[in-house]
Formats: C-alpha cells, structure tokens, sequence
C-alpha cells in the first residue's frame, strides 16, 4: 500500500471581538471575523484545499471560524477540539501534529498567534521567497499557510524545515 506525503494547513483564527469582560478563551469573532473566515472558506473550497481532519483549539473563536470555514467546503471535515493548541508553545503544537492519526493524509490546524507563525517558520524548509516573506512579517487573522511535507509518510516523520510553503494566503475581506 502507497503512501502519500503529509499535507498540513496551518489556520489562523479570524479577527476576534474584544470580549467585554469575557474570559479570554470565551471571546467570540466580530462581524469581520465571521467574514474573514467564510472568505477563507470559499478559498479553500475554490482552490482545492481540503484537508481530511480538523485539529481545532477549543478556544470560541477558534471553533467559530472552524464553524464558518466547513460551511464553505464542499464535504464535511471530521473535527476535534483539542485543548492542548490554546495558549501552547510551538514546540506542544508539534507534537499535536505528529501525534495525528495517519490515516489522513491533509490536516489543518486552527489555532492562533504566536504559536501559528512560529510554527510554520518552524516547519519550513522552502517554498516560494515572496510567501516565506509575506509570512514572516505578518500571518494575520484568518490567514493560511499550506504547508507539504514530500518526505513524510507518517505525520511523526514531520521535522523543522522539512516542509515546503505550498502556499499563504490572507482575506481581502475589510
């Protein structure tokens, strides 16, 4: 039996309200949130980004754009909400990753910054010059990195910069 490489989509929480007085893991997307992420929804269903399992933290916000991203796929992504990606260090998200069953070839994971960008600059080891830049200067609300790993037939086999930036994108939404 052939097994395909490791395919991981790095999701970015959408813009967040401020709360009022809320628990930081309570906070809910604001209106441009929800926007943002049912854009980077329609993205991903438009450019064939569909991965097979959804790590999302259990944070509101995080399930919230989990919710608006699926609602634009074309099938529905089996999620777990794993409490380990709130507030975790890059190093705890890593072995999130690994940890992923393999028989799914594509996950995305849903969390949020610091430990999304680090992460992903963690991960790659190439991938086109103008995406690596974009993204080291800024992976904002709802943005999307995707991220191959040619040589991983097992997500345990994920290792720093053994990826390629497949591709970042951001929503245009305002």
């Amino acid at each position: 039996m052939s097994v395909a490489p490791r395919r991981l989509v790095l999701l970015r929480h959408a813009h967040s309200g401020h709360g009022s007085g809320l628990p930081d893991i309570e906070r809910t997307l604001s209106e441009r949130g929800l926007n943002e992420a049912l854009e980077m929804g329609a993205y991903m269903a438009q450019e064939g980004v569909m991965p097979q399992r959804a790590i999302v933290s259990v944070a509101q916000r995080t399930r919230e754009t989990w919710s608006a991203v699926q609602r634009q796929l074309p099938g529905q992504v089996p999620a777990v909400f794993e409490p380990k990606i709130y507030e975790a260090s890059v190093q705890a998200l890593l072995e999130v990753i690994q940890a992923a069953p393999d028989k799914y070839e594509s996950v995305v994971l849903v969390g949020h910054n610091p430990g999304i960008s680090a992460l992903a600059m963690r991960l790659i080891g190439r991938g086109s010059k103008n995406a690596v830049v974009r993204l080291r200067h800024e992976f904002p609300p709802a943005g999307l990195a995707v991220i191959d790993f040619p040589d991983a037939v097992s997500w345990a086999d994920i290792t720093d910069h053994s990826g390629v930036l497949e591709r970042f994108a951001t929503p245009v939404t305002d």
